[in-house]
């Protein structure tokens, strides 16, 4: 399960969607998830749908890819589903104890899990075509106009950068303690819900100090590199909008706008 967790991870590209301006994709992702959240029917999320599988085609990014890193939010996607299922009001199609199924619970129940589903997908479509320095790069440039407030924005995208960027390394940190404590006896499958959470102790301590010594040793590492921010630094590769990412935000703006129009005339 824990190899499933695929969040912050890059798959080097040479594709159209690679060479976008990180600004453009993290632009487009904000414009798919509004158009995500607007959809209301079948055909506007069939717009979110094929926008989103022509993307992965462009990136050569494979749905197997997707699906394996969905597995770790199975259960959110069916207690969601199920919520609104069983207590989501209209017209009563079938009733046992206190569940209640619905017409208007069922049409909910696939509409929210379908957009839990495309919203992480979008999501990982940013992480798995831009690099964490990229990116990092792109949020600080679309965030500095909040320099002027005092906001310390290029220390937040770093800090943006450092998470997503540990997030592959703690998961494969956890597998090798979980791999050590298994070979030593431990059982992490069985017994009931106590006793399956105090099994998780001699992963979390171990993860826990593992986590602090490198955190410890990459500010040493700045330090010694005399980093102090964003303060006079230069870039090796200066981002500049291409024609490529005016024609990628203007279909993204189509997106969102046959998705509000469809809306408009389905009420």
């Amino acid at each position: 399960m824990l190899r499933d967790i695929t969040l912050g991870q890059y798959f080097p590209g040479n594709t159209v969607v690679h060479r976008l301006d990180p600004r453009t994709k993290i632009l487009l992702v904000v414009l798919y998830i509004a158009a995500l959240f607007t959809a209301n029917s079948w055909a506007s999320y069939g717009v979110v749908v094929v926008f989103l599988a022509a993307a992965m085609a462009i990136s050569k990014i494979k749905l197997r890819v997707m699906l394996k890193g969905m597995k770790p939010l199975i259960f959110v996607i069916v207690l969601t589903a199920g919520l609104n299922l069983f207590y989501t009001r209209g017209e009563v199609l079938a009733q046992w104890w206190i569940f209640t199924v619905t017409r208007e619970g069922i049409r909910s129940a696939v509409f929210m899990a379908g957009r839990i589903i495309l919203l992480v997908m979008g999501t990982f479509m940013l992480t798995y075509t831009t690099s964490p320095i990229m990116l990092t790069y792109g949020l600080e440039l679309l965030l500095s106009p909040l320099k002027k407030l005092k906001v310390p924005v290029h220390e937040l995208a770093m800090m943006m950068s450092m998470a997503l960027r540990l997030i592959p390394t703690l998961i494969e940190e956890t597998d090798k303690i979980m791999s050590a404590q298994k070979a030593r006896g431990a059982q992490f499958d069985t017994g009931n819900l106590l006793e399956k959470a105090r099994a998780m102790l001699p992963i979390l301590i171990p993860l826990f100090l593992s986590s602090f010594r490198r955190a410890d040793e990459l500010a040493t590492a700045m330090e010694a590199r005399c980093y102090h921010g964003g303060e006079g630094r230069t870039r090796l590769r200066v981002l500049r909008f291409e024609l490529r990412d005016f024609a990628a935000l203007g279909l993204g703006l189509s997106v969102l706008a046959a998705v509000i129009v469809i809306k408009r005339f389905s009420l």
